[in-house]
């Protein structure tokens, strides 16, 4: 009985460190959803600023 006991043990800790690598996981695929929206917003922001020329340049 003990070495049954010592597998659901084990059993128990494999699902607790399942869970928890499926909960980093999503964390982390969450902060790249937004660091890839924000890249997509300076560069869209970069290419409008590109489009309309530079904004410290002297006109002559």
């Amino acid at each position: 009985m003990d070495t049954q006991a010592k597998q659901a043990d084990i059993e128990c800790r494999d699902r607790e460190m399942d869970e928890e690598l499926a909960d980093v996981l999503t964390a982390i695929s969450v902060v790249s959803k937004r660091l890839a929206r924000k890249l997509t917003m300076l560069s869209r922001q970069d290419e409008h600023k590109e489009e309309g020329g530079k904004s410290d340049e002297q006109n002559e």
